[in-house]
């Protein structure tokens, strides 16, 4: 094909991606006179689609039969009891696991129960030498997960059925970084707080162009400082990580590729094409060899001990006052009073 042809032929699919992706602008940036900015910033992730539209390099040499192709999924019980607030499904044939996350009406926010079930689905997923990589994601088109419930959230943090307080999402952020497979998040909509944590401790994000990411807890007299602190220091540099925690402001699409936040921004209707067919590239490779190298990028980090014993430190601050004015501001609809507190020296 010709020069021109070719160059014509890449505008008209900048065109076209550029249409589905205008959706952004009413939602992040419509408000406070920014809609041109906003449009500036559609038009700026249907370029980056653009340049990464098409079969792979990975496709080509290694002549995958249609990565593209539409996935079978059925429907995955671990044991005696159903799943309630997360789906479990596993490909048919494939390998691949997907755990979602099914809380949609409270922007799938995540409750003791719900940490409970997507560790057995993890297990599950590890457990079997069928599947190579886990997909966590997030029902519906709004939210990939907005954290921790703060409605069920008692002073003294999270209580699950035995009335006993504890902070097992952290033993969720260590299940996900020591399972010796890959787990990809597959982000469409808000994945803030505790949503945002999770999807740092995947191993890789591909994100919808309506994805929107931040940290919000010191606003609800919140915090992780374990993984939440560590893995995103990691990523994307301390002083960026200071802005993100400190300022608790929320970022588009583009703003988090640019950061390191994920690993690359499709149109919301490829989202979980895009995500199996990276899957598929992974599968497509030694096993033993991506256990390794897992591990190994991981324990370029600081020691997990450490990590979780900061972690640790938000279970006590949940029995603070400062934290219950969090709580109760957010369950009042009100603008908490921090004001208060003293500033120790």
């Amino acid at each position: 094909m010709p020069v021109g042809e070719v160059e014509g032929a890449r505008l008209k699919v900048h065109e076209r991606i550029l249409s589905r992706m205008t959706h952004i602008v009413p939602k992040c940036h419509k408000e406070d006179g920014m809609e041109e900015r906003g449009l500036q910033r559609a038009a700026q992730l249907a370029r980056h689609v653009c340049a990464n539209h098409g079969s792979s390099n990975f496709e080509r040499l290694h002549r995958l039969n249609d990565p593209l192709r539409p996935v079978q999924w059925r429907s995955c019980v671990v044991g005696d009891s159903e799943f309630e607030e997360i789906l479990f499904e596993k490909s048919v044939g494939e390998g691949i696991a997907k755990i979602t996350i099914n809380r949609p009406e409270c922007h799938n926010a995540f409750t003791v129960k719900t940490v409970e079930e997507m560790e057995r689905a993890f297990k599950n997923a590890r457990d079997d030498s069928d599947v190579g990589v886990v997909i966590l994601t997030g029902k519906g088109t709004e939210a990939f997960c907005s954290g921790g419930d703060v409605g069920v959230r008692s002073r003294e943090g999270y209580v699950g059925e035995n009335r006993i307080p504890r902070l097992n999402v952290l033993d969720l952020q260590i299940q996900i970084r020591r399972l010796p497979k890959p787990v990809i998040a597959m982000v469409a909509g808000y994945a803030v707080g505790g949503g945002h944590v999770l999807q740092l401790i995947c191993d890789l994000t591909i994100a919808a162009d309506n994805a929107v990411f931040g940290q919000t807890g010191p606003k609800v007299g919140s915090f992780d400082a374990g993984f939440g602190v560590s893995a995103m220091t990691h990523m994307i540099g301390a002083r960026k990580t200071r802005e993100v925690w400190f300022l608790t402001r929320l970022y588009d699409a583009l703003e988090a590729l640019n950061m390191g936040l994920c690993n690359t921004v499709v149109p919301l209707d490829r989202l979980e094409q895009e995500t199996v067919k990276w899957c598929r590239e992974i599968l497509q490779n030694s096993p033993t060899s991506i256990r390794v190298l897992k591990a190994a990028i991981n324990a370029t980090e600081a020691n997990s001990d450490a990590q979780a014993m900061a972690g640790n430190s938000t279970l006590i601050f949940y029995a603070t006052d400062e934290a219950e004015e969090g709580r109760k501001a957010y369950m009042e609809k009100r603008k908490p009073d921090f004001s208060k507190f003293k500033r120790l020296p």
